[in-house]
């Protein structure tokens, strides 16, 4: 990992910093190709980060006292999960899923994302994890893009429910540990 990079639990004292970041990464998205569909005010929001925080599932990256990043893992899926083939078992025991992998817009391309989803790698090698797994909306060609250099498979197009957020395709991905 990079050394300036420091990744950590989420406490909530951090809830501020991790809004700002998501206040932060959907001002940016309105200026600029918004991919994820993310939107201010309805997701990610603060809300999301509580939950993270209450369910001690949350992380964040931090540049020095900056919020740079932050994911939540869960060994829940989305109930869309289970109509696709995975590649392993489906003991989400065992199994960790990705949620909210947000990178600051001034930090995008810095090695934020890589970090974070190195550190959810380390981190489920220790629970002795068997895959991580995650979705992205369709068409995110940033994020499938690190993904696939990160070395996930895609294995799925599936709805997640979101049609009325227009949001109607994710394609999900795994990656064996």
């Amino acid at each position: 990992m990079k050394k300036d990079i420091q990744i950590r639990k989420a406490a909530e004292a951090d809830l501020d910093q991790i809004e700002k970041l998501y206040e932060d990464i959907c001002d940016h998205l309105e200026t600029h190709t918004n991919y994820p569909k993310w939107k201010k005010g309805n997701y990610p929001a603060r809300c999301d980060a509580e939950k993270g925080v209450m369910a001690n599932a949350l992380y964040i990256a931090l540049l020095g006292d900056k919020t740079v990043g932050s994911v939540i893992l869960k060994h829940e899926p989305e109930e869309g999960y289970r109509n696709v083939k995975w590649l392993t078992e489906d003991d989400y025991s065992r199994i960790y899923v990705i949620y909210t992998l947000a990178v600051h817009p001034g930090f995008l391309n810095c090695g934020v994302g890589t970090e974070l989803l190195m550190f959810a790698e380390q981190t489920a090698r220790e629970e002795r994890c068997m895959s991580i797994r995650l979705d992205v909306v369709k068409g995110n060609l940033p994020a499938e893009r690190l993904y696939q250099k990160c070395g996930y498979q895609l294995v799925g197009t599936v709805s997640l429910g979101y049609e009325e957020y227009g949001i109607p395709w994710y394609n999900l991905y795994e990656k064996l540990l």
